[in-house]
């Protein structure tokens, strides 16, 4: 019997800037792709907004056949694929994917009042959400763009991410105005 090579692309519903990507998937997956005999990968890539906000991330992986479809489907899980995330193949329908859910948090980069900028610092609030969300995410990555300040943190419920973040977005001066949106 022989094997026919398959390419397909990985599109990541992930929010992530190119080294976090290459942290949290690429690296990892290449080596259980090599380990399991099944594939490589040939290159990756970022989407980004007009905004320059990333949108999505592309993973490009030749395997070996298509047998090892279902096999990648379950290593990108384990790493904690966002739901919405698709495996694309040319000639044949999107296989949707994902475990992990998405939260977005957008604190207001500009129209707070200029103590507020001064006397706070963001990197407490990323402080503040690594501890509150401890055991039930992390946070992946980030985005400064021009009017906002972006944190993205991934786990199983976007629900319970909210949730233990409230209190803080509620109370802290430089989380005023700021959105919070699911991303996965």
């Amino acid at each position: 019997m022989s094997t026919t090579p398959v390419a397909i692309n990985v599109k990541l519903n992930a929010r992530l800037q190119p080294e976090h990507r290459l942290q949290l998937f690429e690296d990892p997956l290449e080596a259980m792709l090599e380990a399991a005999g099944i594939g490589e990968i040939m290159g990756g890539g970022t989407a980004l907004t007009e905004e320059g906000e990333v949108e999505y991330g592309d993973l490009e992986i030749q395997l070996h056949d298509a047998t090892a479809l279902p096999t990648v489907i379950e290593l990108l899980e384990q790493l904690g694929a966002p739901k919405g995330s698709l495996i694309q193949r040319e000639g044949e329908p999107d296989v949707s994917f994902g475990i992990t859910e998405g939260l977005g948090l957008y604190l207001n980069g500009t129209d707070l009042p200029d103590e507020v900028y001064e006397q706070c610092d963001s990197n407490y609030v990323f402080d503040q959400i690594v501890e509150r969300i401890g055991g039930h995410g992390e946070v992946c990555s980030w985005w400064q763009g021009p009017s906002e300040t972006a944190l993205y943190l991934y786990g199983a419920s976007f629900e319970t991410l909210r949730e233990r973040i409230a209190e803080l977005v509620a109370t802290y001066p430089l989380c005023q105005g700021a959105r919070v949106i699911k991303i996965a």
